[in-house]
């Protein structure tokens, strides 16, 4: 939802008119930049800019002021601690504790702080009662595992002077070499170094200092002039703790991309940002904010930010993840050497260079070695928690808009859905369904049934989502706000009220969510007996959670406000959305005692760590081709960076799509793995039954679709939460050795299922071409084509009917064929297997299968199979761990079966054969239908069906063809 126009409270007068007046026009979209800041407008992005710079063009004569005391080095038990020395001046000499801890996991962590500030020993001004150190308590709300200090590490016996080595990793293999005059640290892997710290000279850390008055004219002044205070949007910020930004230079020798650190409306290898042809003149921002109507092709901040970068080469990923919640800033930019100066671009090698700063906290940096991108998701997500394994409902189709807005409406649009046989699973209610924009309302008058409307969606197992924002409106005798209030829960100002801005409801105060009781209030808020009217399949979406504060600069909270354990907004801002999601998603828990269901939460807000709790999606996005089409970088980025359970508005929030569009849309939003239309509150009504003809139904053959390959979802959704593996992936990921493939942003590969997926995005088009890396059969997905060739890009026929998709040779794909209502109504439902052998006549996939509701697969409730297909062999295999509870699920599913296998491309000699071999738990049994071969012409593969072979899907079987 996007954020509205006021500065004060006169909008209040003038809202009705301007809803009234949006009916007829919709206003031309194009981001406010006045109302955000650039890098020159923001104090600190500026001064280590310049830094750099200054750094630069001094090159080989530059003298930094940064050394490792070497008598304070000290190594033990898998970590370095010691003391970085900035000298100021002759006189002055700034003491910065260093630790290096050696994992585990093969990961190192780098922090430097600051010693006064640790200890206390500054000077706050204006009165100020905030911390005085520098944030350090990020950790608390995104690490979760992966700390455990290696027992191998140690230091490098052939140690040189001035240099400090230590051996870790995998048998040792990675080196951290950290030299200590002027201070840089390389990270090697097999003798080769991969990533550098400072070594293009950038490690700035500001200091404490006291204020000192320069009279008018000196230069200090001005250079001084955005330390102590800086005015943006009409608001100045008081910055009692005076200058204290980090920045830090982190090269990647020999890698030429760079993915990661989202969320921006940009291509998924990010591009460089110092200017020149294709480039960004800004760096990449990451702030938070409710930027209205977003513009593409970015660096600009977004709702969410994950400081996680990944560097690619062939067959080698690295990492860094940057821990720091404060407003951060990224450069990159990329140099090329070439080893023999005479043979100009011969054997060139390229070098990212990217220089990261943040306004407060102190540095703190983990670097991960891989070598596979695989790798790197498992190291990441063991640090930050992998991503949920959500309730299967959520992976089913949403409809939303701004808004539904009577329960009557909601009950016919449910209708209208069975009506038009197009399934969907959850129908979502924005602000409008409140009394007043009081969340934890309904508003008497639209919403006068909210439990029967609850309860015919459930007669379909169709569920409910009603959003739930922050902001809480100030109104006497609203039980909420009054709570906030009496107990102290709310965010206050620099001058220690209770703050007070401008949103929905108009002034509002807003929750705490980092203060641990006001976080148990917050999540004591959901309970049935609390929130009236409410029902077991109701769920929540938290927006406007940066937070938005429609009067404060760049739209959201001064950054001198004060948190819980008196830290500055300045220091959690990035973390402040997953505060409230977390607290949300623990009310959400058990909402009636003993009933214990895994929460559905949707966060617009989010840093590293949200993907443990919750989805997210890439905002308000527009009606247009081109937000179309940056919705997949913006989807496979997030992936990759720890957080796949996101998707975009289909159809787009702003304006109007053309049949065209939305069909495509559609057809493209299948492969989102959080599926949801939505629509601003002054678009036309557009749900796929209104559109007419054919485009309804190729809608809603597309749907069908998404539907048909739910069990394939769901387990590439299981990956995802015990390995952190992108739920979608790109094609890097799935090919790290093919070099043509790296920026490739527009296709996708589904899972480990082989299904490569590239949706149509430009207008008029009636073919893509799809690229493939491998010299590996590839079918079509509906009339098993066969696509093949290495290395090259296949025209693949995409009428606006059709869906461009493949199956890559040596997968099986687990279905499910029968259409229903809801996902919910499938559960019982027997399965297909699409068998797709390889050049070899080989294939093998897997499934997983639980109760799609509850944890107790955390208890054994679950079937893992793993099918190969081998020696023309189809066989089924327990991969699962058992538990207390895994008799009685398999009990329970029983009667779930396996009523078709399709073999595609199968051997010739088939066409003999009418009948099958099938053994099941070691009993042989013949098939009860024999095996039909279809011959196919024009460059299409055979195929063979084999119906009902009456195998169990949790049983152990083999069918010999």
């Amino acid at each position: 939802m996007p954020k509205s126009r006021p500065a004060s409270p006169r909008w209040a007068l003038l809202l009705s008119f301007v809803v009234l007046f949006g009916c007829f026009i919709i206003p031309a979209v194009t981001v406010e930049h006045a109302n955000f800041k650039k890098c020159h407008q923001s104090g600190f992005c500026k001064r280590n800019r310049a830094y750099a710079d200054e750094v630069s063009a001094q090159g080989y004569s530059w003298n930094s002021p940064y050394e490792l005391d070497a008598a304070s080095i000290r190594f033990k038990d898998g970590q370095l601690q010691g003391t970085v020395v900035k000298t100021v001046s002759a006189n002055e000499k700034v003491k910065l504790p260093l630790t290096i801890s050696f994992l585990e996991s093969g990961a190192a962590r780098v922090t430097v702080d600051e010693e006064k500030r640790l200890k206390g020993d500054i000077e706050l001004r204006h009165g100020s009662k905030v911390r005085k150190e520098r944030y350090n308590e990020v950790e608390k709300w995104v690490l979760v595992g992966g700390l455990e200090l290696s027992k191998s590490a140690t230091l490098n016996p052939e140690t040189e002077s001035g240099l400090t080595k230590v051996l870790y990793g995998p048998e040792n293999k990675f080196q951290a070499i950290i030299r200590h005059a002027p201070f840089d640290v390389q990270f090697q892997r097999d003798g080769q170094t991969h990533v550098q710290f400072n070594n293009k000279g950038y490690l700035n850390v500001e200091h404490w200092r006291p204020k000192v008055d320069h009279p008018e004219g000196d230069g200090e002044k001005e250079k001084e002039e955005t330390w102590w205070e800086e005015t943006f949007g009409g608001n100045t910020d008081s910055k009692p703790r005076g200058p204290e930004s980090v920045g830090l230079d982190i090269s990647f020798p020999g890698y030429s991309h760079v993915f990661g650190i989202p969320e921006h409306a940009d291509s998924m290898s990010l591009k460089e940002t110092r200017g020149g042809s294709g480039n960004h003149e800004e760096p990449y921002r990451m702030y938070n904010a409710d930027v209205f109507e977003y513009e593409t092709n970015s660096p600009m901040t977004l709702y969410g930010s994950i400081p996680f970068m990944q560097a690619h080469r062939k067959d080698s990923t690295v990492g860094v993840f940057w821990l720091n919640s404060a407003e951060t800033w990224v450069d990159i930019v990329k140099t090329k050497s070439y080893p023999n100066p005479l043979a100009l671009g011969v054997g060139a090698k390229t070098t990212t260079q990217t220089h990261w700063f943040s306004e407060s906290g102190r540095l703190d940096v983990f670097v991960f070695f891989g070598p596979s991108p695989q790798e790197i998701s498992k190291a990441y997500g063991e640090l930050t928690g992998y991503s949920q394994l959500p309730q299967q409902f959520s992976l089913g189709y949403h409809q939303c808009r701004w808004n539904y807005v009577t329960d009557e409406d909601v009950r016919e649009v449910d209708r209208k859905f069975d009506k038009y046989k197009i399934p969907y699973d959850v129908i979502w209610l924005d602000i409008e369904y409140t009394d007043g924009k009081k969340y934890f309302t309904w508003d008497p008058l639209t919403f006068p049934d909210p439990r029967g409307m609850q309860e015919q969606l459930d007669e379909s197992e169709r569920k409910l989502v009603i959003i739930i924002d922050p902001h809480i409106k100030v109104e006497s005798g609203y039980p909420v706000v009054e709570e906030l209030k009496s107990n102290g829960y709310a965010t206050k100002s620099k001058d220690d009220n209770i703050y007070e801005g401008w949103c929905w409801p108009g002034s509002s105060h807003w929750v705490d969510c980092l203060n641990p009781e006001a976080a148990k209030w917050w999540a004591g808020l959901f309970p049935y007996d609390k929130f009236k009217d409410t029902l077991h399949n109701t769920f929540i979406w938290n927006d406007m959670n940066e937070p938005s504060v429609f009067n404060g600069p760049e739209t959201t909270m001064p950054k001198d406000n004060v948190h819980h354990d008196n830290w500055e907004h300045r220091d959690i801002h990035n973390i402040n959305g997953i505060a409230l999601v977390n607290a949300t998603y623990n009310g959400l828990l058990e909402r009636k005692k003993g009933e214990i269901r895994r929460p559905f939460v949707l966060t617009r807000s989010y840093y590293a760590g949200a993907q443990r709790m919750s989805a997210t999606w890439t905002g308000d996005n527009q009606a247009s081709w081109e937000y179309l089409a940056i919705s997949l970088p913006m989807v496979l980025n997030n992936g990759i960076s720890g957080f796949p359970f996101i998707g975009a508005d289909v159809g787009g929030f702003f304006g109007d799509p053309s049949k065209e569009l939305l069909t495509r849309w559609y057809q493209a939003g299948i492969w989102y793995p959080f599926f949801r239309g939505h629509a601003h509150i002054d678009t036309r009504r557009r749900e796929p039954y209104l559109i007419g003809d054919p485009y309804t139904a190729i809608i809603a053959q597309a749907i069908r679709l998404r539907y048909q390959l739910l069990p394939a979802w769901y387990t590439a959704f299981h990956e995802a939460s015990v390995n952190g593996t992108p739920v979608v992936r790109p094609q890097f990921y799935v090919h790290p050795a093919d070099e043509s493939g790296f920026d490739i942003d527009d296709q996708l590969y589904l899972g480990s299922t082989g299904l490569l997926a590239k949706p149509v995005v430009s207008e008029g088009a009636t073919s893509v071409d799809i690229y493939i890396a491998d010299d590996e059969k590839y079918f079509d997905y509906f009339d098993y084509t066969i696509y093949q060739g290495a290395g090259k890009r296949h025209t693949v026929p995409a009428p606006l009917e059709k869906i461009p998709l493949l199956m890559q040779g040596g997968h099986i794909i687990p279905r499910k064929d029968r259409p229903r209502r809801s996902s919910g109504l499938m559960k019982w439902d027997p399965y297909t297997l699409v068998v797709a052998l390889d050049k070899n006549g080989k294939a093998d996939g897997t499934i997983y299968i639980d109760d799609g509701e509850t944890f107790d697969y955390e208890s054994g409730a679950y079937i893992h199979r793993r099918f190969s297909f081998q020696d023309s062999t189809l066989s089924s295999e327990d991969v699962g761990t058992k538990g207390p509870k895994t008799a009685k699920f398999l009990k329970s599913m029983e009667g779930v079966r396996i009523e078709k296998v399709v073999i595609v491309d199968p051997p010739k000699e088939w066409q003999e054969k009418s009948s099958v071999t099938v053994i099941e738990n070691g009993a042989k049994a013949a098939s009860t239908s024999p095996l039909e071969y279809f011959a196919q012409e024009r460059g299409k593969a055979p195929f063979a069906i084999l119906k009902d072979p009456n195998v169990g899907i949790g049983n152990t079987w083999s069918i010999e063809f």
